[in-house]
């Protein structure tokens, strides 16, 4: 459970830092770059994580 929390609060972190970072420099390549991180670390948070916690139940 409280992995999960910690998980969600350091997604929202990156979230919010790439974003201020978007916000002050708007630039196409950037927004690209940046969207293409955050796709690919939702991606291993939801998936990856579930399959992880699936595996430690027994």
């Amino acid at each position: 459970m409280t992995d999960s929390i910690l998980a969600i609060v350091a997604f929202a972190v990156l979230v919010a830092f790439l974003g201020i970072l978007v916000f002050y420099v708007p630039r196409l390549d950037l927004g690209l770059v940046v969207g293409a991180t955050l796709l690919l670390v939702a991606y291993d948070f939801f998936w990856h994580g579930r399959k992880r916690s699936s595996k430690k139940k027994p």
